[in-house]
């Protein structure tokens, strides 16, 4: 552990990179793992897995499968719908209002995670982009100065994000939602409402392509 990381409590911690394991694809919707595979993966003791697993739970982000075992779970389309709405309401909002907060600085920091997301994109590496596409949607969120809606985006993030795996898992890199280069340049342009939109096109072409997958697969 570095010193920052020592500062957290290992519960914290064990949480947070459980989490990243759903958001970042390394756990497939509908794929059960047992809770000692997770203790082995993550390094951490059984008390601080069961609490991250029983807050992953109460999040929505796991589904706990008997047996000691738990999955991700895999997004039906009533679900899908009631997450797209949810996003598509939240985010760009948090979009907007970020826009008049984003220094040169911070646009120049998130075209460097954009290049990340295009590399991972060019080179097939899914956990990679998975990360760098989090990673350039709540930078611009966290500007926002919008706590309430910033939590319930996160939220969002777990249950949508591992879909997001199946989707680019199925059809290719293709599928890889991206419309950053908009996004930034209505940052670079002041332009609040170019920003939103361009966040609402991105989030909704990986719902299109979420949805198209679950009607292929019934």
């Amino acid at each position: 552990m570095d010193a920052d990381t020592r500062k957290i409590p290992s519960h914290e911690v064990t949480y947070a990179r459980l989490r990243d394991m759903i958001l970042f694809g390394h756990l497939a919707p509908g794929q059960p793992v047992t809770i000692q595979g997770l203790i082995a993966d993550l390094g951490a003791g059984m008390t601080p897995v069961r609490e991250a697993i029983r807050r992953l739970t109460a999040e929505g982000a796991l589904l706990p499968q008997g047996n000691r075992r738990v999955a991700v779970p895999e997004l039906s389309a009533e679900m899908l719908d009631q997450v797209a709405f949810a996003r598509l309401a939240i985010e760009p909002r948090l979009a907007e209002l970020a826009a008049l907060r984003l220094t040169p600085a911070a646009i120049d920091r998130l075209e460097l995670i954009d290049a990340a997301v295009s590399r991972a994109i060019d080179t097939g590496n899914l956990p990679d982009y998975l990360g760098a596409n989090h990673a350039f949607h709540f930078a611009i969120y966290e500007a926002a100065n919008a706590p309430v809606l910033l939590d319930m985006a996160r939220s969002l993030w777990l249950r949508a994000g591992p879909s997001l795996r199946a989707v680019i898992d199925r059809f290719g890199r293709e599928a890889a939602p991206d419309l950053h280069h908009e996004a930034i340049m209505a940052m670079r342009a002041g332009n609040a409402g170019a920003l939103a939109d361009a966040i609402r096109r991105d989030i909704q072409q990986g719902i299109d392509h979420v949805r198209q997958a679950l009607a292929e697969a019934t």
